[in-house]
């Protein structure tokens, strides 16, 4: 069964909101911005990663220093998974936070 286009948008707002908080409770020294349905965390480096809505697609999209992914809602595990390598969201997170920032975040909810 497909998503309906509000369930896709309270989807994507929850996964952004559990992302800020993740990065709020760190101490990274980071930017957010959250803009338009855009999620960018700007880390001191000047590295980014952007989290994006794709509503027609019903994907939420994640680009990294490391590239671009493409998620989408797997409704029998209740999370996000990546359409390429099966990676869910959180831990694809926390790759890329490490990766581009040197530090180890969790996102369990995710």
């Amino acid at each position: 069964m497909s998503l309906s286009e509000a369930r896709f948008h309270d989807l994507v707002d929850a996964a952004q909101s559990l992302v800020e908080d993740a990065f709020d409770d760190c101490d990274l020294d980071l930017d957010l911005e959250n803009s338009g349905g855009v999620l960018t965390v700007r880390f001191e480096n000047g590295t980014q990663v952007i989290l994006s809505r794709q509503a027609p697609l019903r994907q939420l999209w994640v680009a990294a220093r490391s590239g671009g992914f493409h998620f989408d809602y797997d409704q029998a595990s209740d999370r996000w998974i990546c359409d390429s390598s099966d990676e869910p969201l959180g831990e694809l997170l926390s790759r890329v936070t490490r990766e581009q920032a040197g530090e180890d975040l969790e996102f369990d909810d995710l």
